[in-house]
């Protein structure tokens, strides 16, 4: 079922040259269509963004702004057991983000200048959460907690009603355990759109987060300068390292739970094990065919699946570096010793009771994580997504007065008058 590729120096890079092309540009017909959408409403404001949701949805909801009393009812009615499964999420994921808090700083020097910089979080942050089927209340705990312990002072979230023109509850009482402030029932392109220009009733935002479909996606990526975003995401993936040691079962119920994502999913095992392949082959088989999302598994799996065999431990790490993935577990003897070894991933697990699931849904860590590679270069969403830094200066007369020499020969030697100028003039030196 799945592609077994002996690393031999070349066949695992022809297959990691795939891999990348997996995700492909966007869409030119998507791009056309998120295009018009966003400038219909930057013109036309809520009245557009209801029309699309009605062209969409197939009709308009009940209300657009969630009413608070509607949020606290969901919190209220919501079953007990999943509300505390939900605020002990919320606990480990606030511990962790709580260690991640950025501090200004004041250099007083002995000349009298001060250096410094200021930290403080957002004004407004928008919050897209995917609803129907596809809605994620896990998503709005690992979006909104960091941005609340950042200092962002308003959060705006934008969701899709379900078919009954209600929103879903689920992501309602997650929403009220986070101290979301307000939520709009819309999706798509139109509520991104919303977001970014703001309307008479949809908040502008300073930056836009969360996960959505393609359409969103590319709003998103287009609006990225009229306002920040999270990331560019790409299809999910889960890389595997693993020796002997390794449990078969385990590994491939890990590659199983990221291929259920989406059928553009990437699911690889490195194993330096030449034994293992076989046996996490027939176990990927035994196991997918009990579960409900098999087709979605099975076409992830065939397309975008493999398992590559190394040559030697150097190798696989190596591998792994060069993937870059999303997700990086680590099955082997010692998977305490790789921490250090492991420089490209969005978030490592490590051992075999650290299985990907727990960091999606209960760890700590953030499950929004950079994909396609970008690891090399991009970090987990975290504290640092929600604040802006600005620094200070003061300088007194006599500390310009020792600087100023330097200053305007730079300036000058960049062919910058002006700001040389600038400088040598409070000394009533005009250039």
């Amino acid at each position: 079922m799945i592609r077994q590729i002996q690393c031999d120096g070349s066949a695992e890079f022809v297959f990691l040259k795939e891999l990348e092309r997996r995700s492909g540009e966007t869409d030119k017909k998507v791009t056309q269509v998120v295009s018009e959408i966003i400038e219909t409403v930057r013109n036309g404001g809520d009245e557009a963004v209801k029309a699309y949701t009605k062209k969409f949805d197939g009709n308009l909801p009940e209300y657009y702004e969630v009413p608070r009393e509607v949020i606290q009812d969901a919190l209220t009615e919501a079953d007990e057991a999943f509300v505390n499964a939900l605020l002990n999420a919320q606990e480990n994921i606030a511990d962790f983000h709580n260690r991640q808090k950025a501090q200004g700083f004041t250099n007083a020097k002995p000349d009298g200048v001060i250096l410094g910089q200021r930290v403080r979080g957002l004004e407004r942050v928008g919050l897209y959460v995917p609803g129907g089927t596809a809605a994620y209340p896990s998503s709005v705990l690992m979006n909104a907690i960091p941005a609340k312990i950042a200092g962002v002072k308003e959060i705006i979230m934008v969701t899709p009603p379900c078919k009954d023109g209600t929103p879903n509850k689920d992501i309602l009482v997650a929403a009220a355990i986070c101290g979301v402030d307000r939520i709009f029932l819309s999706g798509g392109a139109q509520a991104i759109a919303a977001l970014a220009y703001g309307t008479e009733e949809i908040p502008k935002v300073d930056k836009i987060v969360g996960p959505g479909n393609i359409f969103v996606a590319t709003a998103k990526k287009l609006l990225y300068g009229v306002v920040d975003i999270d990331m560019i995401a790409g299809p999910s993936e889960i890389l595997v390292l693993a020796d002997e040691t390794a449990d078969p079962k385990f590994i491939a119920a890990d590659l199983i739970s990221q291929a259920e994502h989406d059928k553009l999913a990437s699911s690889i095992l490195i194993t330096t094990d030449p034994n293992m392949p076989e046996k996490v082959d027939a176990e990927i088989i035994r196991q997918t065919n009990a579960l409900s999302r098999k087709e979605i598994i099975e076409a992830s799996i065939v397309n975008h699946g493999a398992i590559l065999i190394a040559q030697s431990e150097e190798q696989a790490v190596e591998l792994a570096n060069a993937i870059a993935p999303e997700h990086l577990e680590v099955m082997m003897k010692n998977p305490l010793e790789y921490i250090g070894k492991l420089d490209n991933a969005g978030s490592v697990f490590l051992g075999a009771y650290a299985s990907e699931p727990l960091g999606d849904y209960y760890a700590g860590p953030n499950h929004v994580l950079p994909t396609s590679g970008t690891a090399r270069f991009f970090s987990p969403l975290g504290v640092n997504s929600f604040i802006k830094r600005s620094s200070y200066i003061y300088y007194t007369e006599e500390a310009l007065r020792e600087a100023k020499d330097d200053i305007v020969l730079i300036a000058k030697r960049e062919g910058l008058t002006a700001h040389a100028n600038a400088i040598s003039i409070r000394f009533g030196e005009e250039s």
